[in-house]
């Protein structure tokens, strides 16, 4: 673990940046910096469609790949694409040899609430209609896009569907409420969010809805009975750490074997930080370990 490499992160988190005028600068900025995480070489890409959306394939180069990823980006609900989280998705692939479907789901404000979560019942529907085996399926997310991995997972069980294998989750977004002890603990160690950071992003995706409803904070009010394995990565300089302790606590007391994998010191989705932060390259090889463990891709 080193210090300096955290200090460094956090310096470049807290740098001043432009201020967007709109919801599409936003968007572009957002692109912008995504853009700079490092993408392995060791993995192809080419385009698909899962139920009406496109979704990035996302492929070891040069081995068969025998797990599945379903992969849901970040963004707050409102940025992002398959492209802005092609870091995060690669360096799965690569490092747990399966292959990675990332969703181009709809975002809001255009398509609030509930349209994400049924974006990815239909693209998971998809695969099992394709013949993919759900015992080598895994979700996988980060930020917002973990909250959707987890979601999807109670959406589909209420639709009849087999759940997936596995669940991982960067970060993820699992109390809408903004009302944890993590919300405010953290506020200025955070180098990225506060609570009134969040609401607008709140606001766009969930307009006027209960944000204490399951499918917005599961970790406040979802039944996680019958869910697969899960792996919530965190780090403890975040606002939504307790998203995922407490989601934890309620997966154990749903019977759910879940690991709940904390580092210190570091902060929201730090795996971005990959060949930067050593801890950021450590948790992916923890991810892909589960997934290895899980979804039945190739032994290292």
């Amino acid at each position: 673990m080193s210090s300096e490499q955290r200090a460094e992160v956090d310096a470049i988190l807290r740098a001043p940046q432009p201020v967007p005028r709109d919801l599409a600068e936003m968007r572009a900025a957002f692109a912008a910096r995504q853009a700079m995480s490092v993408v392995p070489e060791a993995v192809g890409t080419s385009e698909t469609v899962l139920g009406t959306r496109r979704a990035l394939v996302v492929e070891p180069a040069e081995q068969q790949a025998r797990g599945t990823i379903l992969y849901f980006h970040g963004g707050a609900w409102a940025l992002g694409s398959p492209e802005t989280s092609l870091s995060l998705t690669a360096h799965l692939v690569s490092r747990s040899r399966s292959r990675a479907f990332s969703l181009d789901y709809r975002l809001a404000p255009e398509n609030p609430f509930p349209a994400a979560i049924h974006d990815g019942v239909d693209a998971y529907r998809a695969l099992l209609d394709d013949g993919v085996d759900p015992a080598h399926i895994a979700f996988a997310g980060d930020s917002a896009g973990g909250g959707l991995a987890v979601t999807t997972v109670m959406q589909a069980r209420e639709r009849g569907l087999p759940v997936p294998a596995a669940v991982v989750a960067f970060s993820p977004c699992l109390d809408l409420t903004l009302s944890s002890v993590s919300m405010s603990a953290k506020e200025g160690i955070d180098p990225i969010f506060t609570r009134e950071r969040l609401r607008p992003f709140v606001a766009m995706y969930g307009p006027g809805a209960d944000v204490r409803q399951p499918l917005l904070s599961p970790a406040v009010s979802g039944d996680l009975t019958g869910f697969p394995p899960m792996l919530l990565q965190a780090g403890s300089h975040e606002v939504l750490l307790d998203d995922s302790v407490v989601a934890a606590t309620r997966a154990v007391s749903a019977g759910v074997d879940v690991l709940l994998d904390v580092t210190a010191g570091v902060p929201h989705v730090f795996q971005n930080f990959v060949g930067l932060l050593d801890e950021a390259d450590q948790a992916l090889d923890r991810a892909a370990l589960f997934l290895r463990q899980h979804v039945g891709a190739v032994p290292a």
